[in-house]
């Protein structure tokens, strides 16, 4: 009987395991020297300044809206397409989602739309955007900021999918997610089936010296120990070395060094993992192009720089699709139902037909196994699998 294939799987090397042990023995369990370690190879490997890891991927979303100083009642745009957190987020921070709809090329969102919204709203409407760089298909952030700053946005880029991946500038150079070039923030995850496996986690990154202040106080408390800092008299309250102040209402949002070790040798072999997702996408590619009857979402010639979390066809039959790989061991995803679809949205005024790209896509959408151990074969066995299922 043929093993099992799961849409995504986590690849632990000996490396990881030793990385993850060391700690363990060391004495530093949480808040140690491995955070720091992380964030600054993270940092230099998407080409930020900056870098803040947390807790997960929400956590950084959550964080990240409030350091761009997202006020209740702020009004964010984002896509429909994408896992709920990202427009969550935002009412986290008692702010208000306005969803536009995407484009049924890329299913990324539709900047032209995002322009026309913004055109028909008066000045000052809106907060920011979050882009979202779907299934690891960066969006171009370039066209994003030239609209952002048009209308006084700030610009967080959801990039929990796309950690090495690249949009090409209108000069012709190559623009890492979360450089911080075009962005105020960019976030990432590190969930088992992304790029970098932690278990859980996630990386804040800017190129602003104050949003990364911010997110450092927001991420523990909202305490700071530096006493270059403090805003007490000390002569109303006892200040020595154990003094330290809650300046805002901050959260518990760190990241244990047993994970950030973990994430640290898996950063090393990134560029490797990398690399065979565009192989594996690229097989794909060559079994699914130019058929009627399944649709890969986006082609490696059309994106180059795509970082392939995800490999999503487009299936009329999907249901069909769906279960008869799973009864051969090939287990799919869907990524994702509409979020303006879900009841707790719903209940907030959103209703079908809002967004009809979205629904569309999500109607066909199914995404197939694409993890860097997959070999050759399993990738064959899974592509003849679906063609199979697709034409009966």
């Amino acid at each position: 009987m043929n093993k099992p294939i799961p849409y995504g799987r986590q690849n632990i090397s000996e490396e990881d395991i030793s990385a993850v042990v060391e700690v363990l023995k060391s004495d530093f369990l949480t808040q140690g020297p491995k955070i720091k370690e992380f964030e600054e190879k993270f940092a230099n490997y998407v080409g930020a300044k900056y870098a803040v890891a947390v807790s997960n991927g929400t956590t950084a979303l959550h964080l990240a809206v409030l350091a761009l100083g997202l006020k209740p009642g702020g009004k964010v745009i984002t896509t429909p397409i994408t896992f709920v957190a990202s427009a969550n987020s935002v009412l986290y921070a008692d702010g208000q989602v306005e969803f536009v709809d995407i484009d049924p090329e890329t299913a990324l969102i539709d900047l032209n739309q995002v322009r026309k919204l913004l055109e028909s709203s008066p000045k000052g409407s809106y907060s920011g955007i979050i882009p979202v760089d779907l299934a690891g298909c960066p969006v171009d952030l370039e066209k994003a900021r030239a609209i952002a700053d048009e209308f006084g946005l700030w610009i967080l880029e959801d990039a929990c999918h796309a950690p090495g991946g690249y949009f090409t500038s209108s000069s012709g150079k190559r623009e890492l997610c979360g450089n911080g070039k075009y962005s105020d923030a960019s976030v990432f995850s590190f969930h088992p089936v992304k790029h970098i496996a932690c278990g859980e986690g996630g990386m804040i990154t800017t190129d602003s010296k104050q949003v990364y202040d911010e997110l450092l106080l927001l991420r523990t408390h909202g305490i700071t120990k530096d006493s270059g800092k403090f805003v007490s008299d000390a002569s109303e309250i006892a200040q020595g070395g154990w003094y330290y102040e809650m300046q805002e209402l901050g959260f518990n949002y760190r990241i244990p060094d047993i994970l950030a070790a973990l994430g640290v040798s898996q950063l090393e072999r990134a560029d490797l993992g990398l690399n065979r997702r565009r192989e594996i996408a690229n097989l794909y590619d060559r079994k699914f192009s130019n058929l009627d009857f399944i649709k890969p979402l986006t082609l490696i010639k059309d994106h180059p720089g795509h970082a392939y979390h995800l490999y999503v066809v487009q299936v009329t039959n999907r249901s069909k699709v769906y279960e008869s790989l799973k009864a051969l061991g090939i287990y799919c995803q869907v990524h994702y139902i509409p979020v303006h679809l879900q009841p707790y949205y719903k209940r907030l005024g959103f209703k079908k037909g809002d967004f009809p790209f979205a629904e569309q896509y999500y109607e066909k959408a199914l995404s197939i196994p694409m993890f860097p151990s997959m070999t050759d074969e399993e990738v064959e066995r899974v592509a003849q699998a679906v063609l199979s299922a697709s034409r009966d």
